[in-house]
């Protein structure tokens, strides 16, 4: 339940910036480049964020602590 209202918001701002973003250009001649720069500024934000957002849910690598600041850490707080 902790991921899906993250992944619900951030996608539902994105989505909104890429559909009603183009609406907002003004009339001029680049106005068919700004609205497809808009677009792709959205999904491309979406996806970087997504790909950071999933990458931390499951990390390859944990932290490496050595065995002595462990043991170091034991014998300050305590063992439980």
């Amino acid at each position: 339940m902790g991921v899906v209202i993250p992944l619900a918001v951030v996608t539902g701002f994105w989505l909104a910036v890429g559909i009603l973003g183009p609406f907002v250009v003004r009339k001029g001649p680049n106005k068919g480049i700004i609205q497809t720069m808009i677009v792709m500024t959205a999904v491309c934000c979406w996806a970087f964020w997504i790909l950071v957002y999933l990458h931390q849910l499951n990390p390859l690598i944990g932290p490496q602590i050595p065995v002595k600041t462990i043991r170091w850490l034991g014998e300050k707080w305590g063992k439980t």
